[in-house]
């Protein structure tokens, strides 16, 4: 395994999917079918070989594994790859989510169906890529390559205002890029490399900090995403197919956030000692403004995507605590929501397939018809509630701890959240499923297939098996996250580094 390019398989497998559709000609009576197939194993593969990746990595190295590096510009900038206990998981979900994207997508797209398999095999390759990368400069191709296949999936196989919707996804998530780009090129004049791992232990000056630490910040804001740069989501959201909708969700938003570990945190940690108040400020908004307005939606989709923009407020609160709890914590939610947000745009792809609307008006009483699908409907809004016994508690219960340990006020509004989370979940919920059977087209409406059932129900058992039992992902996370809060200690003067001791044992313990 060693010796393997391990990490370029994985990047790179899906491509090989893309040429084999690119062979198969759809017009066939068995066209349609092949290209299906074809995605599928092709998407399932590659989980196999992250899987096989996980199951090889050392869980008590906090360094970076199965690095790759090979010549590529003559400037110095090169092919540099590696993962720690930070970036592993998060390639893992990726990869696990995509077979459910390209499922979930067998009955809902028929028009240019390969075209639509082929962008989101591209898609793959550019979200792992970003997971991968340890050099600026890749990580900004595969960082904005992603851009491209979004684009296109919304905007050609989205809702009536698709293009209005990816074009504003594609603008604000371009314009906050481009000064990432600058801080790049600024980074590579001041110490002559691109290379991330150099750069963890180099030492920049913290007027250079400040700024490139804001230019970074203009991007990750953007993509995780941060109020008030958050109005692109909620659209995008709306108007993107299903898979769309869950990938958007799932991978896309988690790019963001582990920018903010690897870059904000690792490179610029004084600069992110100093601005964390300011973090703290934007998430808590977030987290209560998202929540409210989720309160007021008509639509199922809308609802979800604002209830992503506050569950991604307690990322970026965990995030700057500098403490082990809130950012395992914030991992653990990244992951967490990716799983559960996924899921609830499937549920809601679910009965979209059926009824071909969103409005939640439009429903109710759907638990006499489809049991099944209320059973895990019900999961999945535990999840997002963050009940305890889900593995959305795990994370947030963290975050929130981290964050009472840095200031008591903001863990107070952090925690309004969570009640604000139960009211318009427990709404949504209660408008859909539960009430009286008195729509006519509701009537016949059929549980889950097998299909569905394939796609949802994995998704819930994860939800549970981690809400009950989160050591597995702990014992990966930690070691990369302490050596990461030892540097930034040794950087910063927020702590000294024996202050953190007691964090890290009763985590451990934890």
């Amino acid at each position: 395994m060693s010796s393997l390019p391990i990490l370029s398989i994985i990047i790179f497998l899906p491509l090989v999917g893309v040429a084999l559709l690119s062979l198969i000609n759809s017009t066939t009576a068995n066209g349609e079918r092949n290209l299906k197939q074809t995605a599928l194993w092709v998407v399932c593969l590659n989980f196999i070989v992250s899987i096989a990746m996980l199951i090889n990595f050392d869980q008590s190295d906090p360094n970076f594994q199965f690095t790759e590096s090979y010549f590529w510009l003559n400037s110095g900038i090169s092919y540099h790859l590696g993962v720690d206990g930070i970036s592993i998981l998060l390639i893992i979900l990726t990869t696990f989510l995509m077979p459910f994207c390209i499922l979930a997508s067998f009955e809902s797209i028929k028009v240019s169906l390969k075209e639509y398999l082929i962008a989101f095999l591209i898609l793959e390759t550019l979200m792992i890529g970003v997971f991968c990368s340890l050099d600026l400069v890749l990580f900004y191709l595969f960082f904005e390559g992603g851009l491209i296949p979004m684009f296109l999936i919304i905007g050609i196989w989205g809702g009536e205002r698709r293009v209005y919707a990816t074009f504003k996804f594609f603008l604000f998530t371009l314009a906050g890029s481009v000064f990432m780009l600058l801080a790049i090129i600024a980074i590579y004049m001041e110490t002559g490399t691109t290379n991330i791992t150099y750069l963890l232990q180099f030492d920049l000056a913290p007027s250079l900090q400040y700024i490139f630490w804001l230019a970074f910040f203009a991007s990750f804001a953007v993509k995780i995403p941060m109020w008030p740069v958050h109005t692109w989501l909620p659209d995008a959201h709306v108007e993107a197919p299903t898979a769309g909708s869950v990938i958007l969700a799932g991978v896309l938003l988690k790019m963001a956030g582990y920018g903010f570990i690897r870059f904000s945190l690792g490179i610029f940690p004084i600069a992110s000692s100093y601005f964390a108040p300011f973090i703290f400020t934007l998430s808590i908004i977030a987290i209560i403004y998202a929540s409210l307005v989720a309160l007021v939606q008509t639509d199922m989709k809308k609802l979800i995507a604002y209830s992503s923009v506050a569950h991604m407020g307690f990322v970026t609160l965990g995030i700057f605590t500098f403490t082990l709890q809130g950012i395992e914590g914030a991992i653990i939610q990244m992951l967490s929501h990716g799983i559960i947000s996924a899921a609830l745009f499937l549920c809601v792809g679910v009965v979209y397939d059926r009824i071909h609307t969103r409005e939640i008006d439009r429903y109710g009483g759907l638990v006499n018809r489809m049991p099944l699908y209320a059973f895990a409907f019900m999961i999945f809004i535990m999840g997002s509630i963050g009940l305890p016994g889900t593995s959305g508690f795990v994370g947030e219960f963290l975050v929130l701890l981290s964050i009472f340990s840095v200031n008591t006020y903001f863990a107070v509004f952090a925690t309004s959240g969570v009640v604000l989370a139960a009211a318009y979940s427990l709404w949504l919920y209660r408008k859909v499923i539960f009430g009286s059977l008195i729509k006519d087209d509701l009537q016949d409406i059929l549980d889950l297939s097998y299909r569905e059932i394939i796609i949802l129900f994995p998704l819930a058992f994860l939800t549970i098996f981690f809400g009950f039992y989160p050591q597995p992902l702990i014992d990966i996370i930690e070691p990369s996250t302490i050596q990461l809060i030892t540097n930034i200690a040794n950087d910063v003067a927020i702590a000294e580094p024996a202050s953190y001791e007691p964090v890290i044992k009763m985590e451990s313990e934890y």
